[in-house]
C-alpha cells in the first residue's frame, strides 16, 4: 500500500529508541521527512546517525515537560522543510509502582511530562497543522484495563485518551485527525525493563505470553507500521479512535 507519505513532514517525540524510533523508520521508508526528539543529546545524535537518512531527518534535544518544546519542534520542521503534516506524541513510560507506593512527587513529575507534556504538544502542534494533518498519541493498553504495578500509567493514560478523543472533535472541522495507539507487550527496552523489575524477568514474560493470543511479544517494527499508517493520508477517514497493537491481548471491545 502506498501511504502517500512522500515529502510529508512529521515530528516524532521520544524517538531515540523503542516505539518512537520504529515509527521514524517506517515513516522514512515511505519517503517522509522527520524531526525526531529525545531528552539526551547522545541518544539523539546516535539515532540520527544510525538511521542513515541525511537530509530526511533532523534531531532535536528536547524534554516533553518543557513548555518550550512544542515551539522548538515546530520551528525545526518549518525551518528545514517549510511544512509540517503531523506528529507522533510519545510521552515515555512513567515509573512503575502501586497506588499505595508511588509518592506525590512521582505523580507530579509524571503528570508534568506524560500528561501535561502530551496535551501541550498536541495543542500547539495541532494549531500549526493545516487540512490533512494528523496527530497520534502513543498510549497503552492501560487505557482500557489496568496493568499490575503500573498505577501511574493506569491513572494518566486513560485521561490522555479522552483528550485525544476531545481534540479529534475540536480539530476535525479543520480537516485534522487525532488518534491513539495502544501498544501491548512489544519487545522494546522499556518492556524488558518492566519484566526485569518484577525480580523474575522470565516468569514475567511467560505470564504475559499466556495472555497474548498470538503467543509472542510484538516487534517494534510492527508497531511502527501501524503508527505510520495512522499518521498517513492512507487513513484519511480514521479519527478519534484508539487502535490496539497488542496481538489480541486486550479483552475489551
Amino acid at each position: 500500500m502506498d501511504l502517500s507519505l512522500q515529502d510529508r513532514v512529521y515530528v516524532v517525540t521520544g524517538a531515540t529508541r523503542g516505539l518512537g524510533r520504529a515509527t521514524v523508520e517506517a515513516l522514512l521508508a515511505d519517503g517522509a521527512r522527520v524531526v525526531l526528539s529525545g531528552r539526551e543529546s547522545a541518544g539523539v545524535d546516535r539515532a540520527v546517525a544510525e538511521l542513515g537518512a541525511p537530509g530526511a531527518v533532523v534531531g532535536v534535544v528536547a524534554d516533553n515537560a518543557d513548555p518550550a518544546t512544542p515551539g522548538r519542534l515546530i520551528a525545526a520542521a518549518q525551518e528545514r522543510w517549510a511544512r509540517l503534516d503531523g506528529a507522533l506524541i510519545s510521552v515515555g513510560g512513567p515509573p512503575s509502582g502501586t497506588v499505595s507506593s508511588v509518592t506525590d512527587e512521582q505523580w507530579t513529575q509524571a503528570f508534568g511530562s506524560v500528561f501535561l507534556g502530551g496535551v501541550r504538544l498536541a495543542r500547539e502542534i495541532g494549531a500549526a497543522l493545516g487540512e490533512g494533518g494528523s496527530l497520534a498519541f502513543v498510549l497503552s493498553t492501560s487505557v482500557r484495563q489496568p496493568i499490575a504495578n503500573l498505577a501511574v500509567s493506569n491513572g494518566l493514560r486513560p485521561g490522555l485518551a479522552m483528550v485525544a478523543k476531545t481534540l479529534a472533535d475540536e480539530l476535525g472541522p479543520r480537516g485534522i485527525r487525532v488518534n491513539g495507539l495502544l501498544p501491548g507487550r512489544i519487545g522494546t527496552e522499556r518492556v524488558a525493563e518492566l519484566d526485569a523489575s518484577t525480580g523474575d524477568a522470565a516468569a514475567a514474560r511467560a505470564a504475559a505470553l499466556a495472555q497474548i493470543p498470538l503467543g509472542r511479544y510484538g516487534d517494534p517494527e510492527e508497531f511502527g507500521r501501524v503508527a505510520a499508517f495512522l499518521l498517513s493520508p492512507a487513513s484519511s477517514f480514521v479519527s478519534g479512535v484508539m487502535v490496539p497493537v497488542d496481538g489480541g491481548m486486550g479483552r475489551a471491545l
